[in-house]
């Protein structure tokens, strides 16, 4: 990154741990997302309105070559923002998907540009034909049998490395869902065995 992290308290008491896991995430953003120029945050905690409680809000703005990416996470009436962690979180992985949507925008073929975001899977249900991801970012992601490109649904273990595409219109009952998912390494094994070779 070009210019250093600026990280902002607006309302509130400035807080190390805050600070820190701001800087943590930032730098998983970076990791995936290398050309990212600057990132400011600002976190801040609106006056209570009615029974909303005390909810945090954060304000990711990040230059990248050509754009700048804004993320503001408007607390509305999403009690789990009463905790600054999740609200942090939350903006992170909507700062993460919209990273990822500028790469896939500016991506003439599937040559040129970035990989889709990768993972690994934390959870298969066989049987059940769906499974979840934790993404680079720490965000889980779910998968149906259906969105494995390669039809190596079963093969698919916890641990598995996978590389995955995620549309935001595209939401399921168990939250963001993955449209495609690749197997990473091992999904070049699935050739059939024992198939006799020309003599």
């Amino acid at each position: 990154m070009e210019l250093p992290v600026q990280v902002t308290f607006q309302d509130l008491e400035p807080s190390d741990s805050v600070e820190s896991l701001i800087r943590e995430k930032v730098a998983k953003l970076e990791e995936f997302h290398g050309r990212i120029i600057s990132c400011r945050v600002a976190v801040s905690q609106p006056r209570a309105r009615g029974r909303n409680g005390h909810l945090y809000k954060v304000r990711i703005d990040l230059a990248i070559p050509g754009e700048e990416i804004v993320v503001s996470r408007d607390p509305g009436i999403d009690h789990s923002h009463e905790n600054v962690f999740v609200a942090i979180r939350d903006a992170f992985d909507a700062a993460s998907r919209q990273l990822d949507e500028h790469v896939d925008r500016h991506r003439p073929g599937a040559a040129k540009g970035r990989n889709p975001p990768h993972g690994r899977i934390t959870q298969i249900f066989h049987t059940k034909d769906h499974g979840f991801i934790r993404s680079a970012t720490g965000e889980d992601v779910y998968f149906h049998r259906n969105s494995v490109t390669d039809g190596s649904f079963d093969e698919l273990a916890v641990g598995t490395e996978v590389r995955f595409a995620v549309a935001d219109v595209v939401e399921s009952a168990n939250g963001l869902q993955a449209t495609s998912v690749t197997p990473l390494g091992k999904h070049h094994v699935l050739d059939t065995p024992a198939t006799p070779r020309a003599g």
